[in-house]
């Protein structure tokens, strides 16, 4: 049973497997969000993709950044991403015509940022995430 569908732009169907979510500045005792502190986090979250889903291809779709303070600091100016990391694990059908459809599927792992902690669905998912191109990124395996 998946968490829940998405339709790419492309129109494959895609199913959402397993779902981790973690707040983005969680833990963070001293600095503030800026450039370096933003590469270490996404680093992270691919980090742990890798550790949690070996073998499957891990992919981040491109954060959307705030800058609320232009001002020069020690690090850079402010720069803040989404308040929700997240690390899914999408199914679909077979990618290469090869493969028999009835014993592979495709996979990919997805790590994203969001404004809020909430499962995306075919009607919420944002459109960066929808515009996910499965074929080049997702890997047949066989069941």
């Amino acid at each position: 049973m998946s968490l829940s569908r998405i339709i790419l732009s492309s129109g494959r169907l895609v199913e959402l497997s397993a779902l981790s979510m973690s707040s983005t500045y969680g833990g963070m005792l001293e600095g503030y969000p800026c450039k370096p502190v933003n590469m270490m986090r996404t680093k992270n979250l691919l980090y742990r993709a890798g550790q949690e889903y070996p073998g499957t291809p891990a992919h981040l779709v491109p954060p959307a950044v705030e800058r609320p303070d232009p001002t020069p600091r020690a690090f850079g100016p402010v720069e803040v991403l989404p308040a929700v990391a997240c690390l899914g694990l999408f199914r679909s059908a077979v990618i290469s015509p090869e493969h028999d459809p009835v014993l592979y599927r495709s996979a990919l792992v997805v790590a994203w940022f969001q404004p809020a902690p909430t499962v995306p669905s075919d009607e919420d998912a944002d459109e960066t995430l929808r515009a996910l191109e499965w074929e080049a990124l997702a890997e047949d395996h066989e069941l």
